[in-house]
């Protein structure tokens, strides 16, 4: 038979109440209660003692702090409680215990140190990868040191977060933790802005017709897909005045400069493609796009002295095209035709003349592999009068002709498909011819204009952004400011990268 005592109360024998129980609320008196063990109400344990060693909680419990409540006693172990309420944009004093993010993207700041105890720790990280433009200047207090001096520590490499820990007097904060990696989520291609834009299947293509920026913000981690592909042409050079009853050189090409293609969709290029894709960073490069030579105002007596005008060079992403050499003015007192990217063609004079201004000149100028151009071609003198034509990015101007009687043909220009469509450039300028007609220079598409014959016209422009050599003309007898040569074609810059799978 069980017997059971049922109380409400428990009082010692002095009256003094030992254990009271009121509705829900059981109170025990005393100083001291003493148990191994306090379990919940399903027999779960909440507090164990075994010999010298305490347990709270049961397996698969979790034992957490009310909110507000706070520990002490237990110790660090090694790691810090990281502030994301508090990003730090300026100079500010660090606790211990505690890590900071720390954003430098409006400049450069510093972190102040608290006094070193041993044990102490702070932790340190790049908010903005931002370090390596805006450093992060960590400073002891007082005496106390960084690995042994006594000095302040830079921290200058984008992404970069630290730990330091005071150990002692004689060392001071030692660093147990750099991370020097940058790991951020980045887009899986080139992001990059300027120039016109427009894509060919999953490429990007940025054609620059004058001067601008090449800004890339963001590349892939992959680094077959940081490849730039380029074309670089320089400015043509103009066509040659016409002299009193002479003919002006055709104008010479602008260099013109490429690479293989095979980094970027493996397009068609020209014969002289060369040296290697560029591999983009996140920078910006200033683009420069040359101007096309423009001519005088046309030769005759008693006109100004026939002149012509070199074009100007080119340069993106680290390559630069030279300006195509212009064509030489006709008469006996005109300059020399131009060296440059192609060589500008010679004059065709009734007289003797300057010696060796009727001489086509060099292209490629200054040398680079492969040659960025061609020599111009030479002129004739009487009878007839022709001029040679401007040299041209893949063949030398034409020599002007005694049968039939025509000016030299500008040298032809080269064809790349960078922009998705097959596209000729840099043709050189037809030379002029006083006395029958004058061929284009180049081909149409090349962009090299026709050569001129006596009087006003018709030589021709190269076209814009082609480097095209201008046209040289011819001035008939008693024009006076006539046969005034072709103005030359501007360059172009195009650039092409993967933006996309």
């Amino acid at each position: 038979m069980t017997s059971k005592i049922k109380v409400d109360n428990i009082e010692n024998q002095c009256g003094g109440a030992v254990v009271t129980k009121c509705g829900g609320t059981t109170t025990i008196s005393g100083s001291v209660v003493k148990a191994n063990n306090i379990q919940a109400s399903d027999g779960g344990n909440i507090a164990s003692q075994s010999g010298t060693t305490i347990t709270l909680g049961a397996s698969g419990d979790t034992v957490t702090l009310a909110s507000g409540a706070s520990q002490t006693g237990f110790g660090r172990t090694g790691t810090v409680d990281w502030q994301t309420g508090s990003i730090k944009t300026s100079t500010f004093t660090a606790a211990n215990g505690e890590g900071y993010f720390c954003n430098t993207s409006g400049g450069a700041f510093t972190v102040n140190l608290p006094a070193g105890v041993a044990g102490a720790i702070v932790s340190v990280a790049d908010y903005s990868g931002t370090f390596q433009t805006n450093n992060l200047t960590i400073v002891p207090n007082g005496t106390d040191k960084i690995g042994s001096e006594n000095e302040n520590a830079v921290l200058s490499t984008e992404g970069q977060s630290v730990t330091l820990v005071f150990v002692d007097s004689t060392q001071g904060w030692i660093n147990t933790m750099d991370s020097t990696s940058n790991v951020r989520a980045t887009p899986p291609y080139i992001v990059a802005t300027g120039g016109t834009p427009s894509q060919s299947g999953d490429y990007e293509i940025r054609t620059f017709t004058g001067p601008g920026t090449f800004a890339i913000s963001s590349v892939s981690s992959c680094a077959a897909r940081n490849k730039i592909d380029w074309l670089v042409i320089g400015g043509g050079g103009s066509g040659g005045d016409g002299g009193t009853g002479e003919a002006g050189g055709g104008g010479g090409a602008g260099g013109y400069r490429e690479s293989p293609g095979t980094s970027t969709g493996s397009y068609t290029v020209s014969p002289l493609a060369g040296g290697c894709a560029v591999t983009a960073t996140v920078t910006s490069y200033p683009i420069t796009v040359g101007a096309g030579g423009t001519p005088g105002l046309g030769g005759g007596n008693p006109a100004p002295a026939p002149v012509t005008a070199p074009g100007s060079s080119s340069t993106g992403v680290g390559i630069t095209s030279a300006g195509g050499g212009g064509g030489s003015g006709g008469g006996s007192s005109a300059p020399f035709a131009g060296s440059g990217g192609s060589g500008g063609g010679g004059n065709g004079r009734c007289g003797p003349g300057t010696p060796g201004n009727s001489a086509g000149q060099p292209g490629n100028n200054p040398p680079v592999s492969p040659p960025q151009g061609n020599t111009g071609g030479n002129g004739q003198p009487s009878p007839g009068n022709r001029a040679g034509g401007g040299g041209g990015a893949t063949a030398v101007g034409g020599n002007a002709s005694s049968v039939p009687t025509t000016g030299g043909t500008g040298g032809a220009g080269a064809t790349s498909s960078i922009n998705g469509t097959p596209t000729g450039r840099a043709g050189g300028g037809g030379g002029g011819n006083q006395s029958g007609p004058s061929p284009a220079g180049g081909s149409s598409s090349d962009g090299g204009g026709q050569g001129g014959k006596n009087g006003p016209g018709p030589a021709r422009a190269g076209a814009a952004n082609t480097g095209g050599g201008g046209g040289g003309n011819s001035c008939g007898q008693n024009m006076p400011g006539t046969g005034r040569g072709g103005n030359a074609g501007s360059g172009v810059v195009i650039l092409r990268y993967k933006y996309q799978n």
